[in-house]
């Protein structure tokens, strides 16, 4: 179990503190069940409630700094695997994104950077469902880098780029 003050990734809220536990007074609330208040930590106002037994959704500890610094320095080597079916591809993005795995995010944003590419190559525009999916990869990978490293999420790009050179990748 979480304790207050604890920094969690939660599911499409990114990274969150925790700053109660307990029963909630709320309709549709069950008012025997314990909640995690979670406050999210970056440019949300939302107050988010998660049943402290909810099996449903993932919520993890952010990762540590050594955690972050070993993830940037394997993004070379993260392979993405590319499905023809559009269908398919959608649901891995999903999936990816309600894991909140590093390593899922790192393959979604490596996919969906070098599929543009090729689109930009043939005159066409990257589609709406991938840069949709791009931009929340994203941002939930950054907010987590940026709060593990300490660093403005703003320069999480540049710092990434800049160890990956460092390291003669």
């Amino acid at each position: 179990m979480f304790q207050v003050n604890d920094i969690v990734v939660y599911g499409r809220h990114g990274v969150c503190r925790i700053t109660d536990i307990g029963t909630i007074s709320m309709s549709m609330a069950d008012r025997h069940k314990l909640y995690y208040t979670l406050k999210p930590m970056f440019g949300h106002d939302a107050v988010i409630y998660v049943p402290v037994d909810h099996e449903g959704s993932v919520m993890r500890p952010v990762m540590t700094k050594e955690e972050a610094r070993e993830l940037i320095s394997e993004i070379p080597d993260i392979e993405c695997v590319w499905s023809v079916n559009e269908r398919e591809r959608e649901a891995q993005y999903k999936e990816a994104l309600r894991t909140c795995d590093g390593r899922e995010l790192v393959k979604i944003i490596k996919l969906l950077y070098q599929r543009k590419q090729i689109r930009v190559r043939q005159g066409k525009k990257m589609t709406a469902v991938d840069e949709r999916y791009f931009h929340q990869a994203e941002e939930r990978l950054y907010e987590e880098l940026a709060y593990a490293l300490d660093i403005a999420k703003e320069t999480v790009e540049t710092y990434i780029t800049d160890n990956i050179v460092a390291l003669g990748r």
